[in-house]
Protein backbone atom coordinates (compact mmCIF):
# COMPACT_ATOMS: atom_id res chain seq x y z
CA UNK A 1 0.00 0.00 0.00
CA UNK A 2 1.03 3.31 -0.64
CA UNK A 3 1.34 6.12 1.96
CA UNK A 4 -1.26 8.28 0.04
CA UNK A 5 -3.04 10.48 2.45
CA UNK A 6 -2.28 8.76 5.20
CA UNK A 7 -4.85 8.53 8.83
CA UNK A 8 -3.05 10.79 11.49
CA UNK A 9 -4.61 12.58 13.99
CA UNK A 10 -4.62 15.96 11.60
CA UNK A 11 -5.79 14.49 8.68
CA UNK A 12 -8.61 12.90 10.72
CA UNK A 13 -9.06 16.93 11.19
CA UNK A 14 -8.87 17.59 8.19
CA UNK A 15 -10.89 15.14 6.67
CA UNK A 16 -13.20 13.90 9.28
CA UNK A 17 -15.03 10.78 7.85
CA UNK A 18 -18.77 10.47 7.03
CA UNK A 19 -19.41 7.12 7.63
CA UNK A 20 -16.70 5.85 10.75
CA UNK A 21 -17.09 6.35 14.27
CA UNK A 22 -14.44 8.20 16.28
CA UNK A 23 -13.42 8.87 19.48
CA UNK A 24 -13.81 12.26 21.37
CA UNK A 25 -11.65 12.96 23.84
CA UNK A 26 -8.51 14.98 23.70
CA UNK A 27 -5.79 12.56 23.34
CA UNK A 28 -2.84 14.51 24.86
CA UNK A 29 -4.86 15.68 28.01
CA UNK A 30 -4.16 11.76 28.77
CA UNK A 31 -0.94 9.86 30.44
CA UNK A 32 -0.21 6.72 29.60
CA UNK A 33 -1.48 4.31 32.35
CA UNK A 34 -1.26 0.79 30.53
CA UNK A 35 2.10 -0.68 28.71
CA UNK A 36 1.03 -3.46 26.52
CA UNK A 37 3.38 -6.19 25.33
CA UNK A 38 2.37 -7.73 21.79
CA UNK A 39 -0.03 -5.25 20.39
CA UNK A 40 -1.01 -7.18 17.40
CA UNK A 41 -4.53 -7.36 15.39
CA UNK A 42 -6.18 -9.01 18.22
CA UNK A 43 -5.07 -6.35 21.79
CA UNK A 44 -6.20 -3.50 18.78
CA UNK A 45 -9.41 -5.25 18.09
CA UNK A 46 -10.12 -6.24 22.21
CA UNK A 47 -8.17 -4.64 25.19
CA UNK A 48 -7.41 -1.26 23.09
CA UNK A 49 -10.76 -1.19 21.86
CA UNK A 50 -12.48 -1.16 25.68
CA UNK A 51 -9.91 0.52 26.51
CA UNK A 52 -11.20 3.47 24.02
CA UNK A 53 -14.73 2.65 24.88
CA UNK A 54 -13.95 3.49 28.29
CA UNK A 55 -12.11 6.58 27.95
CA UNK A 56 -14.70 7.68 25.55
CA UNK A 57 -16.95 7.28 28.60
CA UNK A 58 -15.05 9.42 30.67
CA UNK A 59 -12.23 7.65 32.00
CA UNK A 60 -8.83 9.61 32.23
CA UNK A 61 -5.24 8.72 31.62
CA UNK A 62 -5.45 5.13 30.30
CA UNK A 63 -3.57 5.93 27.17
CA UNK A 64 -1.42 2.91 26.06
CA UNK A 65 1.94 2.27 25.33
CA UNK A 66 2.71 -0.84 22.82
CA UNK A 67 5.47 -2.86 22.98
CA UNK A 68 6.68 -4.94 19.96
CA UNK A 69 8.96 -7.75 21.72
CA UNK A 70 10.77 -8.53 18.19
CA UNK A 71 9.27 -7.09 14.83
CA UNK A 72 9.03 -3.63 14.13
CA UNK A 73 5.99 -4.23 11.67
CA UNK A 74 3.24 -2.95 13.75
CA UNK A 75 5.36 -0.05 14.91
CA UNK A 76 6.04 1.05 11.26
CA UNK A 77 2.32 0.61 11.00
CA UNK A 78 1.29 2.60 13.49
CA UNK A 79 3.47 5.34 14.62
CA UNK A 80 3.50 7.50 11.34
CA UNK A 81 -0.21 7.17 11.94
CA UNK A 82 -0.01 8.26 15.87
CA UNK A 83 -1.07 5.54 17.07
CA UNK A 84 -4.68 6.10 15.30
CA UNK A 85 -5.65 2.54 13.59
CA UNK A 86 -9.49 1.69 12.96
CA UNK A 87 -11.58 -1.69 13.68
CA UNK A 88 -13.90 -2.66 11.48
CA UNK A 89 -16.56 -5.11 12.81
CA UNK A 90 -17.86 -7.41 9.70
CA UNK A 91 -20.77 -9.31 9.45
CA UNK A 92 -23.49 -10.83 6.64
CA UNK A 93 -25.84 -7.79 7.25
CA UNK A 94 -22.26 -5.27 6.85
CA UNK A 95 -19.46 -3.34 8.12
CA UNK A 96 -19.08 -0.64 10.62
CA UNK A 97 -15.96 0.98 11.14
CA UNK A 98 -14.68 2.59 14.27
CA UNK A 99 -11.18 5.11 14.52
CA UNK A 100 -9.43 4.37 17.94
CA UNK A 101 -7.60 6.88 19.66
CA UNK A 102 -5.91 4.42 22.85
CA UNK A 103 -2.40 4.14 21.70
CA UNK A 104 -0.31 6.62 22.18
CA UNK A 105 2.99 5.05 20.71
CA UNK A 106 4.39 1.78 19.95
CA UNK A 107 8.02 0.59 20.77
CA UNK A 108 10.57 -1.97 18.95
CA UNK A 109 11.64 -3.68 22.28
CA UNK A 110 15.30 -4.92 21.15
CA UNK A 111 16.06 -1.54 19.69
CA UNK A 112 14.36 0.83 21.91
CA UNK A 113 14.92 -1.22 25.71
CA UNK A 114 15.07 1.88 27.81
CA UNK A 115 12.26 3.24 26.45
CA UNK A 116 10.24 0.23 27.41
CA UNK A 117 11.62 -0.28 31.34
CA UNK A 118 11.26 3.66 31.33
CA UNK A 119 7.82 3.50 30.45
CA UNK A 120 6.81 0.48 32.88
CA UNK A 121 8.64 2.49 35.55
CA UNK A 122 6.49 5.58 34.81
CA UNK A 123 4.48 7.02 38.11
CA UNK A 124 1.65 6.93 35.38
CA UNK A 125 1.69 3.11 34.71
CA UNK A 126 -0.42 1.14 36.51
CA UNK A 127 -0.98 -1.90 34.56
CA UNK A 128 1.55 -3.92 32.29
CA UNK A 129 -0.77 -6.21 29.55
CA UNK A 130 0.02 -8.57 27.46
CA UNK A 131 -1.00 -10.75 24.23
CA UNK A 132 2.29 -12.51 23.37
CA UNK A 133 1.06 -15.79 22.28
CA UNK A 134 1.12 -18.93 23.93
CA UNK A 135 4.92 -19.42 22.94
CA UNK A 136 5.99 -16.15 24.04
CA UNK A 137 5.78 -17.10 27.48
CA UNK A 138 8.72 -19.51 27.49
CA UNK A 139 7.43 -22.53 28.61
CA UNK A 140 8.39 -26.11 29.26
CA UNK A 141 5.85 -29.11 28.21
CA UNK A 142 5.10 -29.64 31.87
CA UNK A 143 4.36 -25.44 32.03
CA UNK A 144 7.40 -24.50 34.10
CA UNK A 145 9.84 -21.52 32.79
CA UNK A 146 12.40 -22.20 30.08
CA UNK A 147 15.49 -20.83 31.13
CA UNK A 148 17.12 -20.28 27.87
CA UNK A 149 14.00 -19.52 25.75
CA UNK A 150 13.63 -16.94 28.91
CA UNK A 151 16.70 -14.71 27.41
CA UNK A 152 17.35 -11.76 26.54
CA UNK A 153 14.52 -11.11 24.74
CA UNK A 154 11.45 -12.34 26.68
CA UNK A 155 8.96 -9.76 28.06
CA UNK A 156 10.66 -11.02 31.94
CA UNK A 157 13.73 -8.96 30.86
CA UNK A 158 11.24 -6.39 30.60
CA UNK A 159 8.85 -6.62 33.14
CA UNK A 160 11.85 -7.55 35.94
CA UNK A 161 13.72 -4.22 35.07
CA UNK A 162 10.15 -1.97 35.11
CA UNK A 163 9.69 -3.48 38.44
CA UNK A 164 13.01 -2.94 40.13
CA UNK A 165 12.96 0.65 39.07
CA UNK A 166 9.39 1.04 40.87
CA UNK A 167 10.47 -0.74 43.73
CA UNK A 168 13.88 1.09 44.08
CA UNK A 169 11.76 4.64 43.73
CA UNK A 170 9.40 3.49 45.91
CA UNK A 171 6.54 3.49 43.75
CA UNK A 172 3.49 0.69 43.71
CA UNK A 173 3.40 -2.45 41.50
CA UNK A 174 1.84 -3.32 38.71
CA UNK A 175 -1.08 -4.94 37.68
CA UNK A 176 0.19 -7.57 35.17
CA UNK A 177 -2.54 -8.59 32.62
CA UNK A 178 -2.03 -11.55 30.84
CA UNK A 179 -4.86 -11.71 28.07
CA UNK A 180 -3.36 -14.88 26.20
CA UNK A 181 -5.49 -18.48 25.83
CA UNK A 182 -3.55 -20.21 28.58
CA UNK A 183 -5.42 -21.84 31.47
CA UNK A 184 -6.14 -20.41 34.42
CA UNK A 185 -3.76 -17.39 32.85
CA UNK A 186 -3.05 -15.18 35.20
CA UNK A 187 -1.54 -18.03 37.82
CA UNK A 188 0.56 -19.05 35.13
CA UNK A 189 2.11 -15.51 34.44
CA UNK A 190 2.89 -15.28 38.33
CA UNK A 191 4.81 -18.33 38.40
CA UNK A 192 6.37 -18.25 35.42
CA UNK A 193 7.15 -14.10 36.66
CA UNK A 194 8.57 -15.72 40.43
CA UNK A 195 10.27 -18.38 38.41
CA UNK A 196 12.27 -16.00 36.27
CA UNK A 197 12.96 -14.01 39.18
CA UNK A 198 13.98 -16.37 41.49
CA UNK A 199 16.87 -17.19 39.12
CA UNK A 200 18.05 -13.62 37.90
CA UNK A 201 17.05 -11.40 40.79
CA UNK A 202 16.26 -13.42 43.91
CA UNK A 203 15.94 -10.11 45.79
CA UNK A 204 13.04 -8.59 43.96
CA UNK A 205 10.61 -11.54 44.23
CA UNK A 206 9.24 -10.63 47.80
CA UNK A 207 8.10 -7.21 46.69
CA UNK A 208 6.69 -8.64 43.34
CA UNK A 209 4.93 -11.32 45.42
CA UNK A 210 3.40 -8.76 47.77
CA UNK A 211 3.10 -5.51 45.85
CA UNK A 212 2.01 -6.89 42.29
CA UNK A 213 -1.57 -8.50 40.98
CA UNK A 214 -1.83 -11.15 38.35
CA UNK A 215 -5.43 -11.46 37.55
CA UNK A 216 -6.95 -13.68 35.30
CA UNK A 217 -8.71 -13.25 32.02
CA UNK A 218 -10.97 -14.76 29.45
CA UNK A 219 -10.61 -13.32 26.25
CA UNK A 220 -12.83 -13.82 23.49
CA UNK A 221 -13.12 -12.41 19.44
CA UNK A 222 -12.41 -13.55 16.12
CA UNK A 223 -9.70 -11.54 14.54
CA UNK A 224 -8.53 -12.77 11.40
CA UNK A 225 -4.97 -11.12 9.82
CA UNK A 226 -5.87 -8.06 7.49
CA UNK A 227 -5.67 -8.35 3.81
CA UNK A 228 -4.45 -5.65 1.32
CA UNK A 229 -8.53 -5.78 0.07
CA UNK A 230 -9.68 -5.06 3.49
CA UNK A 231 -7.11 -2.22 3.36
CA UNK A 232 -8.58 -1.00 0.36
CA UNK A 233 -12.12 -1.27 1.72
CA UNK A 234 -11.46 0.83 5.03
CA UNK A 235 -9.64 3.04 3.19
CA UNK A 236 -13.34 3.97 0.91
CA UNK A 237 -14.85 3.99 4.27
CA UNK A 238 -12.57 6.88 5.50
CA UNK A 239 -12.78 8.46 2.78
CA UNK A 240 -9.68 8.03 0.94
CA UNK A 241 -7.58 7.98 3.93
CA UNK A 242 -5.10 5.10 4.26
CA UNK A 243 -4.51 2.81 7.23
CA UNK A 244 -2.04 0.76 7.73
CA UNK A 245 -3.30 -0.71 10.93
CA UNK A 246 -6.18 -1.42 9.92
CA UNK A 247 -8.20 -4.37 11.66
CA UNK A 248 -11.07 -6.53 10.53
CA UNK A 249 -13.00 -8.16 13.40
CA UNK A 250 -16.85 -9.69 14.31
CA UNK A 251 -19.23 -7.97 16.22
CA UNK A 252 -18.99 -10.15 18.90
CA UNK A 253 -16.51 -9.64 21.73
CA UNK A 254 -16.57 -10.99 25.63
CA UNK A 255 -14.15 -9.97 28.19
CA UNK A 256 -14.03 -11.73 31.71
CA UNK A 257 -11.42 -10.17 34.24
CA UNK A 258 -10.57 -11.56 37.79
CA UNK A 259 -11.30 -8.24 39.82
CA UNK A 260 -7.89 -8.57 41.64
CA UNK A 261 -5.62 -5.75 40.81
CA UNK A 262 -2.89 -4.29 42.55
CA UNK A 263 -3.85 0.11 42.25
CA UNK A 264 -6.44 1.73 39.75
CA UNK A 265 -7.97 0.45 36.24
CA UNK A 266 -10.13 1.61 33.95
CA UNK A 267 -13.78 1.29 33.81
CA UNK A 268 -14.37 -1.44 31.39
CA UNK A 269 -17.36 -2.80 33.16
CA UNK A 270 -19.29 0.15 32.01
CA UNK A 271 -18.37 -0.66 28.44
CA UNK A 272 -18.64 -4.44 28.32
CA UNK A 273 -16.03 -6.17 30.49
CA UNK A 274 -17.13 -8.24 33.05
CA UNK A 275 -15.57 -8.14 36.45
CA UNK A 276 -16.10 -11.01 38.62
CA UNK A 277 -14.71 -13.49 41.31
CA UNK A 278 -13.42 -16.40 39.36
CA UNK A 279 -12.47 -16.48 35.76
CA UNK A 280 -12.22 -20.45 35.58
CA UNK A 281 -15.41 -21.27 34.04
CA UNK A 282 -15.57 -18.90 31.49
CA UNK A 283 -12.17 -19.64 30.50
CA UNK A 284 -12.32 -23.25 30.26
CA UNK A 285 -15.46 -22.92 28.27
CA UNK A 286 -13.46 -20.73 25.72
CA UNK A 287 -10.47 -23.16 25.75
CA UNK A 288 -12.55 -26.28 25.15
CA UNK A 289 -15.09 -25.23 23.04
CA UNK A 290 -14.44 -21.69 20.65
CA UNK A 291 -10.60 -22.69 21.22
CA UNK A 292 -10.74 -26.53 20.37
CA UNK A 293 -13.40 -26.04 18.15
CA UNK A 294 -11.48 -23.65 16.21
CA UNK A 295 -8.41 -25.68 16.20
CA UNK A 296 -10.06 -28.80 14.93
CA UNK A 297 -11.51 -26.96 12.64
CA UNK A 298 -8.17 -26.02 11.15
CA UNK A 299 -6.53 -29.11 11.00
CA UNK A 300 -9.50 -30.86 9.58
CA UNK A 301 -10.30 -28.52 7.18
CA UNK A 302 -6.86 -27.76 5.80
CA UNK A 303 -7.05 -31.72 5.08
CA UNK A 304 -10.13 -31.40 3.38
CA UNK A 305 -9.10 -28.57 1.55
CA UNK A 306 -10.46 -25.72 2.86
CA UNK A 307 -8.79 -22.21 3.32
CA UNK A 308 -11.41 -20.22 5.76
CA UNK A 309 -13.39 -20.90 8.65
CA UNK A 310 -16.71 -20.44 7.35
CA UNK A 311 -16.37 -23.09 4.65
CA UNK A 312 -15.12 -25.45 6.86
CA UNK A 313 -17.92 -25.26 9.51
CA UNK A 314 -20.59 -25.76 6.32
CA UNK A 315 -18.38 -28.84 5.23
CA UNK A 316 -21.73 -31.48 5.86
CA UNK A 317 -18.28 -34.20 7.35
CA UNK A 318 -17.18 -31.38 9.37
CA UNK A 319 -20.08 -29.40 10.84
CA UNK A 320 -21.71 -32.60 12.95
CA UNK A 321 -17.46 -33.36 14.50
CA UNK A 322 -17.39 -29.94 15.32
CA UNK A 323 -20.79 -29.92 17.05
CA UNK A 324 -20.04 -33.33 18.74
CA UNK A 325 -16.78 -32.24 20.03
CA UNK A 326 -18.33 -29.19 21.86
CA UNK A 327 -21.32 -30.63 23.61
CA UNK A 328 -20.54 -34.78 23.72
CA UNK A 329 -16.49 -34.17 24.55
CA UNK A 330 -15.87 -30.61 26.13
CA UNK A 331 -19.10 -29.72 27.89
CA UNK A 332 -19.47 -32.40 29.83
CA UNK A 333 -15.95 -31.55 31.14
CA UNK A 334 -16.84 -28.23 32.24
CA UNK A 335 -18.72 -26.90 35.72
CA UNK A 336 -20.66 -24.14 34.58
CA UNK A 337 -20.66 -20.58 36.25
CA UNK A 338 -24.02 -19.66 37.60
CA UNK A 339 -26.09 -18.41 34.70
CA UNK A 340 -23.29 -19.29 32.33
CA UNK A 341 -25.48 -20.91 29.31
CA UNK A 342 -22.59 -23.49 28.05
CA UNK A 343 -25.55 -24.92 25.67
CA UNK A 344 -26.18 -21.40 24.21
CA UNK A 345 -22.71 -20.50 23.96
CA UNK A 346 -22.17 -23.70 21.82
CA UNK A 347 -25.09 -22.82 19.67
CA UNK A 348 -23.32 -19.05 18.88
CA UNK A 349 -19.71 -19.89 18.53
CA UNK A 350 -21.43 -22.32 15.15
CA UNK A 351 -23.09 -19.13 14.15
CA UNK A 352 -19.81 -17.11 14.61
CA UNK A 353 -17.56 -19.58 12.88
CA UNK A 354 -20.11 -19.62 9.69
CA UNK A 355 -19.81 -15.47 9.57
CA UNK A 356 -18.93 -15.08 5.62
CA UNK A 357 -17.76 -11.46 6.06
CA UNK A 358 -14.65 -12.17 8.34
CA UNK A 359 -12.15 -14.28 5.61
CA UNK A 360 -10.35 -15.94 8.61
CA UNK A 361 -8.14 -18.42 7.65
CA UNK A 362 -7.34 -22.34 8.87
CA UNK A 363 -3.59 -21.71 8.68
CA UNK A 364 -3.68 -18.83 10.93
CA UNK A 365 -5.70 -20.58 13.18
CA UNK A 366 -3.56 -23.71 12.43
CA UNK A 367 0.19 -21.68 13.90
CA UNK A 368 1.78 -22.74 16.74
CA UNK A 369 -0.43 -25.91 17.03
CA UNK A 370 2.86 -27.52 20.29
CA UNK A 371 1.78 -24.52 22.38
CA UNK A 372 -2.56 -24.36 21.69
CA UNK A 373 -3.14 -28.50 21.82
CA UNK A 374 -2.40 -28.80 25.77
CA UNK A 375 -5.04 -27.01 26.87
CA UNK A 376 -7.51 -26.47 23.93
CA UNK A 377 -7.73 -30.64 23.64
CA UNK A 378 -5.72 -32.46 25.96
CA UNK A 379 -7.26 -30.97 28.91
CA UNK A 380 -10.56 -32.25 27.50
CA UNK A 381 -9.08 -35.63 26.54
CA UNK A 382 -7.68 -36.27 30.06
CA UNK A 383 -10.47 -35.28 32.15
CA UNK A 384 -12.84 -37.29 30.12
CA UNK A 385 -10.00 -40.85 30.01
CA UNK A 386 -10.60 -40.06 34.33
CA UNK A 387 -14.53 -41.79 33.87
CA UNK A 388 -13.69 -43.70 30.86
CA UNK A 389 -14.83 -41.87 28.31
CA UNK A 390 -13.48 -41.88 25.04
CA UNK A 391 -13.05 -38.58 22.51
CA UNK A 392 -12.96 -39.50 18.92
CA UNK A 393 -13.58 -36.27 17.18
CA UNK A 394 -10.42 -35.08 19.23
CA UNK A 395 -8.24 -38.44 18.39
CA UNK A 396 -9.44 -37.52 14.27
CA UNK A 397 -8.18 -33.65 15.38
CA UNK A 398 -5.17 -35.04 17.07
CA UNK A 399 -4.33 -37.35 13.56
CA UNK A 400 -5.13 -34.24 11.67
CA UNK A 401 -2.92 -32.37 13.41
CA UNK A 402 0.11 -34.99 12.92
CA UNK A 403 -0.49 -34.68 9.28
CA UNK A 404 -0.27 -30.87 10.01
CA UNK A 405 3.18 -31.13 11.63
CA UNK A 406 4.45 -33.10 8.43
CA UNK A 407 4.37 -30.53 6.27
CA UNK A 408 1.24 -31.50 4.49
CA UNK A 409 -0.53 -28.47 4.67
CA UNK A 410 2.66 -26.30 3.65
CA UNK A 411 5.73 -25.05 5.88
CA UNK A 412 5.00 -25.80 9.29
CA UNK A 413 4.54 -22.25 11.74
CA UNK A 414 5.27 -23.49 14.74
CA UNK A 415 8.22 -23.79 17.88
CA UNK A 416 8.89 -27.37 17.41
CA UNK A 417 8.86 -27.42 13.35
CA UNK A 418 12.13 -28.25 13.52
CA UNK A 419 12.20 -30.98 15.45
CA UNK A 420 8.81 -32.33 14.04
CA UNK A 421 11.03 -32.22 10.81
CA UNK A 422 13.67 -34.73 12.50
CA UNK A 423 11.45 -37.06 13.49
CA UNK A 424 9.60 -37.25 10.34
CA UNK A 425 12.87 -37.52 8.48
CA UNK A 426 13.25 -41.17 10.46
CA UNK A 427 9.74 -42.11 11.80
CA UNK A 428 6.33 -43.41 9.92
CA UNK A 429 3.23 -42.09 11.88
CA UNK A 430 2.81 -44.47 14.41
CA UNK A 431 6.22 -43.91 15.61
CA UNK A 432 5.27 -40.37 15.22
CA UNK A 433 2.40 -40.44 16.83
CA UNK A 434 3.70 -42.60 19.94
CA UNK A 435 6.44 -40.33 20.45
CA UNK A 436 3.68 -37.20 20.95
CA UNK A 437 1.48 -38.95 23.00
CA UNK A 438 2.66 -42.09 24.14
CA UNK A 439 3.28 -42.96 27.51
CA UNK A 440 6.78 -41.18 27.18
CA UNK A 441 5.53 -39.01 24.29
CA UNK A 442 6.46 -34.93 24.37
CA UNK A 443 2.77 -34.11 25.66
CA UNK A 444 2.46 -37.57 27.93
CA UNK A 445 2.57 -34.71 30.98
CA UNK A 446 -1.15 -33.60 29.82
CA UNK A 447 -2.39 -37.16 28.52
CA UNK A 448 -1.14 -40.33 27.08
CA UNK A 449 -2.97 -42.39 24.89
CA UNK A 450 -3.79 -45.62 24.85
CA UNK A 451 -3.01 -48.57 22.14
CA UNK A 452 -6.37 -48.23 20.42
CA UNK A 453 -6.21 -44.41 20.46
CA UNK A 454 -2.60 -44.05 19.44
CA UNK A 455 -3.71 -46.33 16.35
CA UNK A 456 -6.73 -43.53 15.12
CA UNK A 457 -4.49 -40.80 15.22
CA UNK A 458 -1.80 -42.96 13.70
CA UNK A 459 -4.43 -43.44 11.27
CA UNK A 460 -4.22 -40.77 7.78
CA UNK A 461 -5.82 -37.56 9.09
Amino acid sequence: MSDGLRLSVDTLALFPPDEAARFTYVRDAHAVGIVHFGIGAFHRAHQAWYTDAAMNAGDANWMITGVSLRSAEVAEQMNPQQGLYSVTERSASGAATRIVGAVREVLVAPYETEAVIAALAARSTHIASLTITEKGYCRKADGTLDPELAGEVSVYRYLAEGLRRRRDAGLAGLTLLCCDNLAQNGAQLAQLMAEYLERHDPALLDWFEAECACPSTMVDRIVPATTAADRLAVTEALDGLADHAAVMTEPFSQWVIEDRFAGPRPRWEAVGAELVADVAPYETAKLRLLNGAHSALAYIGLTRGHIYVHEAITDAMIRPLIASLMREEAMPTIVAAPGQDLGRYADDLIERFANPALQHRLIQIAMDGSQKIPQRWLETLAANQAIGRKCPTLQAGLAAWLTHTSGANGPVDDPMADMFARRWSNSDRAEMAAALFGPQGQFAASWTADEAELAVIAAKG
